[in-house]
């Protein structure tokens, strides 16, 4: 397509996102042409203040604006019981639920050798020092029922169980291959609650 230089320039950032194709980006980039100056300055000032204000949290690495997130903060949350998730993303699926009132632990990815991530590029470490700091009683593995993904909860479970901390794996009420992102609600809820031992 011959787009004017600014507006191919739109195109082709929007097509850097996930989920977002040619026809896609097209779209997105008409559309924001549409809209008012000041709803583009708003949607551009809300990403340049995610980039800039936006860390991870001290203790789970869940996004926050904070030092400690708003999940490590409450005082009403069993510390005893850690579900392990690899991205905060599944954090906020297992949340949707309102069925989980543990802590979590953010991984940061799964372990995939076909990418180069190994166990050492993954907050593992930090895991195993909650475990033993905050006197887990069970770990929760809540990682993509993929190769990666229960690659990742063997690998966990294994480091973990000799600690004498019980350590289970939600169940697959969620389909294989799939992501805990898309599952919904209900789907989320029957896996949790058919979480089994490792």
């Amino acid at each position: 397509m011959h787009y004017a230089k600014p507006l191919a320039r739109l195109v082709g950032e929007l097509e850097k996102l996930p989920g977002i194709g040619p026809k896609s980006a097209q779209r997105l980039a008409f559309h924001l042409l549409r809209i008012p100056a000041d709803e583009a300055r708003q949607l551009a000032d809300a990403i340049l203040q995610v980039k800039e204000r936006i860390t991870a949290c001290q203790v789970c690495h869940n996004f926050t604006d904070q030092p400690v997130c708003d999940l490590c903060r409450d005082s009403r949350r069993d510390s005893a019981v850690l579900c392990v998730v690899a991205e905060p993303r599944d954090l906020l699926a297992m949340e949707r639920t309102n069925e989980f009132r543990g802590r979590y632990h953010v991984l940061g990815g799964v372990i995939s050798p076909l990418e180069g991530i190994g166990p050492e590029m993954l907050r593992i470490r930090e895991l195993v020092e909650r475990i033993h700091k905050d006197e887990v009683r069970e770990v929760i593995l809540a990682t993509n029922p993929t190769v990666e993904g229960d690659t990742t909860a063997l690998y966990l479970a294994r480091l973990i169980k000799p600690f004498g901390v019980r350590v289970s794996k939600i169940a697959f009420g969620l389909p294989v291959g799939g992501d805990l992102d898309y599952a919904d609600q209900a789907t989320l809820i029957q896996a949790l609650e058919g979480r089994r031992d490792l």
